[in-house]
């Protein structure tokens, strides 16, 4: 196998010097980029020791949680301890306004009462190879027509099965494989994973704990959030993955967390292992304002009056507040993210930023009598003008008409349509039985159409406000034609009329369905023009973007060829794959005559209490133990409860849950968040702003401890004191 890994230059001592805050690194570079760097700053484990490729390591308990978040195994018995906004939606699934775990939190008190969760998995990182030789060899010989394959998933997907079958890789039940480009298109890394999806939920604090702050604080540093989850992974007897089953076991994990209780000091070293989602370092300066003011653009305005008009309906009854929970808390995550990113990235001057690192690397380029990356950025910086009218128009679509409106996942009725048209009773039946099951699980997913109804049609005025008439999706003429322009009478047709707009009209038609009521449904078509809409779009910036792909590859190897030849280190975007970053617990300073200390306590939960307000309310139980002083061996030494904590890591989302460790590899907060000041980071790392937000364990443990009373999942625990 060794034929086929990316021999990596030996690296000069000027990485020692690189940056030690910045960076979502592979794994796999640490000894060789790293090391040195980390051992200045404070490391006192090996490197080995987080990363080792022959044997057990720190990476082997951290776990991508779902398909979006990080956790970390903290016993022997497979329990995972995660955030609570990344459990959030798995709390909402077992919740009801008869056992409302959102609101009053969920603790299982034995094995017996620990709740499986539909759809839930837990993946572990086995392997992680450099194959970049062996798929450049293949892009070499295969077919590819599109000139796509070098970036597709589908044939990425077919490169690792060859590439496992040719070494004689064999995957038991449970484990996939996963081969992803990196750096653009210039590296190719493959990922042995091993799948759990029997998970269980152990326990998690109300909201008021969990997600207290809520809209207000999220993204906000000082913090005052015990913003963690419990769950628990299951297996086979043999420790194997498997379905669930109420005969399997918790899995027996050898290496679980240590979990220190000494805390850390300002300036203590830190380290993060985690799965960051989506980075754009490597925009240019022309890409970065495309974004602002088309994707976020979007999401800013779009999701600001959805919200608003969610808020209010989720305040005003439980049960409709627990349906859309986890959905409210996706979108105002998203949005607030999209308004400090704007913020920053013109108050931070990232676009002068990115212009000086365009011109060192031209420079750089044209001093060794290339020009390859000179061609690249301009064609880059054509692309980016010639598609923003298009991609403005899909982001708009994708976030009013389709994001901003569940009730629009309606079935698909191609199948009866089909059936239809050939006029075969069986296949009619046929169809229409599939068409009953799915129309079912629709009904089930949107069970509230008034507030259904009121979004649409905040989300269509939206969507016209910003899309000029003669550019808005087709409906819109089937609106202007038979409603005389008034898109809220088109919606209640919807729902008044429509074979989906309610049961009883799905099952007075499914009776006796026929062709002309389908062609003619309003939102069965209401469907379809969305989706010519989004088709029409891509269709405008296909070509263009497969020739963006091309010029950013070329972009992104003339920044690694220019970072090498420095003697710096490089870093690829992120991709939802296992990085580490480092860095310290340091304050900062987000303006002129204010600093942030590095640490909150819950003096501060106190201080910012406001039963009149959802987001600050705090529970009796907590004022209690506040009152008392009451928090056990988890306490500050001069007696105060800490809460949260800070350390200037490079961390983005997918990050939310990843275990954060001290200098000694073991567990001492929880990340689940950035501040706002850094919130430029996913496109430009700034060093004396961004930071990461952490649940001190500290304060996890004394909630579940303390507060629940569930002590027997602390004794499970490998704890230092």
């Amino acid at each position: 196998m060794k034929r086929f890994l990316l021999t990596v230059a030996i690296l000069t001592s000027a990485y020692a010097a690189a940056k030690a805050d910045e960076g979502m690194w592979m794994l796999t570079d640490l000894k060789q980029q790293n090391a040195a760097a980390m051992m200045e700053l404070g490391l006192q484990i090996p490197v080995e020791s987080i990363y080792n490729p022959d044997s057990v390591s720190l990476k082997d308990a951290v776990v991508q949680f779902g398909g979006g978040c990080t956790g970390e195994v903290i016993s022997g018995e497979g329990l995972v301890l995660t955030n609570h906004h990344c459990g959030y939606a798995y709390i909402q699934q077992h919740s009801s306004v008869e056992h409302d775990y959102l609101t009053d939190g969920f603790w299982a008190m034995s094995r017996r009462e620990e709740l499986p969760c539909k759809g839930l998995s837990v993946t572990f990182i086995d392997r992680i190879l450099d194959i970049t030789d062996y798929v450049q060899e293949q892009l070499k010989h295969d077919p590819d027509p599109q000139g796509i394959n070098y970036l597709s998933p589908k044939y990425l997907k077919e490169v690792a099965v060859r590439f496992a079958l040719e070494e004689g890789l064999t995957l038991p039940k449970g484990y996939k494989l996963e081969l992803k480009a990196f750096y653009g298109g210039n590296r190719y890394y493959l990922f042995i994973k091993k799948v759990y999806t029997d998970i269980r939920m152990v326990g998690a604090p109300p909201s008021s704990i969990g997600k207290f702050g809520a809209d207000t604080d999220n993204w906000m540093w000082p913090r005052h959030t015990g913003d963690f989850s419990l769950f628990r992974i299951y297996a086979t007897a043999n420790g194997e993955p498997a379905d669930y089953s109420p005969v399997n076991m918790p899995l027996r994990v050898k290496n679980p967390l240590k979990i220190s209780l000494k805390g850390y000091n300002e300036g203590d070293f830190a380290f993060v292992m985690g799965f960051p989602g989506t980075t754009f370092r490597y925009m240019i300066s022309s890409e970065v304002r495309e974004r602002m003011e088309t994707t976020n653009f979007m999401r800013i305005h779009v999701r600001d009056a959805r919200q608003q008009l969610l808020n209010k309906e989720m305040q005003a009854d439980d049960a409709t507040r627990i349906h859309y929970a986890a959905v409210y808390a996706r979108s105002a995550n998203a949005w607030k993210n999209a308004l400090g990113m704007n913020e920053g990235l013109v108050d931070l001057d990232v676009f002068d930023a990115k212009r000086a690192q365009e011109q060192e690397l031209l420079q750089w380029e044209a001093a060794r009598g290339d020009t390859a990356c000179a061609a690249a950025y301009r064609r880059i910086e054509e692309i980016v003008k010639y598609r923003r009218q298009a991609l403005y128009h899909q982001q708009a679509i994708q976030e009013a008409l389709i994001t901003g409106m569940d009730f629009m996942r309606i079935p698909s009725t191609t199948a009866l349509e089909n059936a239809l048209k050939g006029k075969s009773s069986k296949h009619i039946r046929l169809a229409a039985d599939s068409l009953k099951l799915a129309a079912d699980k629709y009904f089930r997913s949107v069970p509230f159409p008034r507030v259904e109804r009121d979004v649409a049609k905040e989300m269509m005025r939206v969507y016209a406000e910003f899309i000029p008439a003669e550019q808005r999706i087709s409906i819109f003429k089937i609106i202007d034609k038979r409603f005389k322009g008034d898109a809220n009478r088109f919606i209640d047709a919807c729902f008044e009329h429509s074979i989906f707009g309610s049961r009883e009209n799905f099952e007075e038609f499914i009776e006796k369905p026929t062709l002309h009521k389908l062609e003619s449904d309003w939102m069965v078509l209401f469907k379809y023009s969305i989706m010519d809409g989004l088709l029409q779009t891509a269709l405008v910036m296909q070509n263009a973007n497969k020739e963006y792909n091309r010029a950013h590859q070329v972009w992104v190897k003339g920044m690694m060829d220019m970072r090498l030849a420095k003697g710096l280190p490089i870093y690829p975007d992120a991709n939802l794959t296992l990085r580490f970053t480092y860095g310290q617990v340091l304050p900062y300073s987000p303006k002129d005559g204010e600093v942030y200390k590095t640490y909150t306590t819950l003096d501060g939960v106190m201080a910012k209490e406001d039963p009149d307000n959802w987001e600050f309310v705090v529970p009796e139980k907590l004022k209690e133990l506040y009152r008392a002083k009451d928090y056990g061996h988890y306490a500050l030494p001069n007696g105060q409860m800490p809460v949260c904590f800070i350390v200037n890591t490079d961390q983005t989302g997918g990050n939310s849950g990843s275990p954060v460790f001290n200098a000694r590899g073991e567990l001492i907060g929880t990340g689940f968040d950035r501040n706002y000041e850094g919130l430029t980071g996913d496109i430009a790392f700034h060093p004396t702003l961004q930071r990461a937000l952490c649940v001190d364990i500290r304060y996890t443990l004394f909630i579940i401890d303390k507060f629940a009373g569930a002590s027997h999942l602390v004794k499970e625990m490998d704890i230092v004191e």
